[in-house]
């Protein structure tokens, strides 16, 4: 549990409303309600989902050397994907900064902030709602009423699924790398959905 979230909270939107452009600061916070309403949906708590959502792109404006040495901090490998585009390794920079500048020590919410671009297999409940709602915050395009009424009644795994499956063909559309996490997440949302997504 994590002492005096709200003040956190306000700590972590203050330091992004400095660190990143004005439209990437109302798309987190888009984000951060978006996992709020989320999380209560499906029995986690709001203010984690906000505080996972307000934190997750505080490094999205860090040139590339700075990105590769925080991520670097985490212990992981760099993927080829992220060694060609440094900026992939925003979530992954934003986690280190979580530990080391706020003293937060919360597993899912690093969890959620470090893998919400490509997703992983065995993703917490709390990480799925991060990569959903990063997908489908009100500012998001695709996002109409027509697309709000298709994922309304889908479990937290089929919605997990849904938009993975929506994103992977929109990088597909776009000639884009689609990450091998990605992959893999949708086989294993896949196999614990019980296959492909009716909605999709």
């Amino acid at each position: 549990m994590i002492k005096d979230i709200d003040s956190l909270i306000e700590e972590i939107r203050k330091y992004a409303k400095g660190a990143v452009s004005d439209s990437r600061f109302q798309h987190s916070v888009r984000v951060a309600e978006t996992a709020m309403k989320l999380c209560e949906k499906f029995g986690l708590d709001g203010k984690i989902g906000y505080l996972a959502g307000i934190s997750h792109d505080i490094c999205k404006a860090m040139p590339d050397d700075l990105l590769i040495s925080m991520s670097a901090r985490d212990g992981l490998p760099f993927t080829e994907l992220e060694a060609k585009k440094p900026a992939l390794l925003h979530g992954r920079a934003a986690a280190v900064k979580l530990q080391e500048d706020f003293n937060l020590s919360e597993p899912d919410v690093i969890e959620s902030v470090q893998n919400h671009t490509f997703g992983k297999i065995g993703m917490s409940d709390l990480s799925k709602i991060v990569f959903i709602a990063d997908k489908i915050e009100p500012g998001r395009p695709q996002v109409d009423e027509a697309y709000l009424k298709k994922i309304k009644k889908l479990s937290l795994n089929e919605l997990a699924l849904f938009v993975l499956e929506d994103n992977i063909a929109y990088l597909e559309k776009k000639g884009k790398a689609v990450a091998p996490q990605s992959l893999e997440l949708l086989d294993w949302l896949k196999s614990i959905t019980g296959g492909e997504n009716e909605n999709s």
